[in-house]
């Protein structure tokens, strides 16, 4: 026996009642992949991502072999993208600094975006004096340029990588808790979170299952541009000397090397700058798209 049309449309609703998960991320990837430009930056990001998972297979040599009769040769056939003042692969050092610099942004972002959502939330959700001393604080934060900022913490904990990742991630914390804040005091008065009070639910049972999964979007896509700024500070530090320390093969570190010798060998900054250039920008592209495609007020 044929089905019936009302039969296959209340099929259809069973499965998008039973899967509502599923049907948000089907429509969100679908309304991504009509951006040319979010596509164009996630793959971008993609092949970076895939750099660093790959990159003691595809280096053509180890970043940190020294040969010291191959100082500042220019690109050839041996070394693609030439050496350094010691005679380093620049490729394998880029390949390997994709990797280093993609972790210092995820887990500064990491930091931030934990650290800064539970402030952010409390904050909004019990307000009064809670709300009062956390957002002052948050001032005071943000009453510092973040660079310095990053840059009197690394002074504080010391030079290297890992504080390199705290210091970006405490820095940028102010941010998350202003947008939890303000997107926690538009869904505590919703219908769904006073009526969870009514019957007697907790405050932790109303943060976790009300207020978390209404606030995440704002959240993910600030973070998402965020790593491309964490990329950036970190590369910065690194360049002043308070981030990767030699021999790390970090982008920002290899930019502070090749500063010498941009004149004679400009091989050595080009690269480096030119892969901090492509994922800062894949990332911004990828993130634009990502919140257009979050807004409930874009056309599908």
């Amino acid at each position: 026996m044929a089905t019936t049309a009302p039969a296959i449309e209340r099929e259809q609703t069973i499965l998008g009642e039973a899967h509502p998960q599923r049907g948000r991320l089907a429509v969100l990837l679908r309304r991504l992949l009509r951006r040319p430009s979010a596509v164009i930056g996630g793959a971008v990001v993609l092949v970076f991502v895939a750099v660093a998972l790959t990159a003691p297979v595809i280096s053509p040599h180890d970043p940190n072999d020294v040969a010291a009769r191959q100082r500042r040769k220019p690109p050839s056939a041996e070394h693609r993208l030439g050496t350094d003042e010691i005679g380093r692969d620049v490729l394998s050092r880029v390949i390997y600094g994709a990797r280093v610099s993609l972790q210092v942004g995820v887990i500064a972002i990491g930091i931030a975006l934990t650290g800064g959502t539970i402030l952010g939330v409390i904050a909004g959700y019990f307000g009064r004096h809670v709300d009062t001393v956390i957002m002052r604080l948050t001032d005071v934060m943000l009453a510092f340029p973040g660079i310095l900022m990053a840059i009197a913490i690394v002074a504080i904990l010391g030079p290297g990588l890992y504080n390199v990742m705290i210091a970006v991630g405490i820095e940028a914390i102010p941010v998350y808790a202003r947008t939890a804040r303000a997107s926690t005091l538009s869904v505590r008065e919703t219908e769904y979170v006073l009526g969870a009070r009514a019957i007697g639910a907790g405050h932790l049972r109303i943060l976790v299952r009300y207020i978390m999964p209404n606030i995440v979007a704002p959240l993910i896509v600030l973070a998402t541009i965020g790593v491309a700024g964490s990329i950036l500070a970190a590369a910065g530090l690194s360049y002043i000397g308070l981030g990767a320390q030699p021999p790390t093969a970090e982008w920002g570190a290899m930019l502070a090397a090749a500063r010498t010798y941009i004149r004679e060998a400009w091989w050595m900054s080009t690269f480096p700058g030119l892969a901090i250039a492509l994922v800062v920008l894949a990332l911004n592209l990828f993130g634009d798209g990502l919140r257009d495609a979050l807004d409930p007020r874009t056309l599908d």
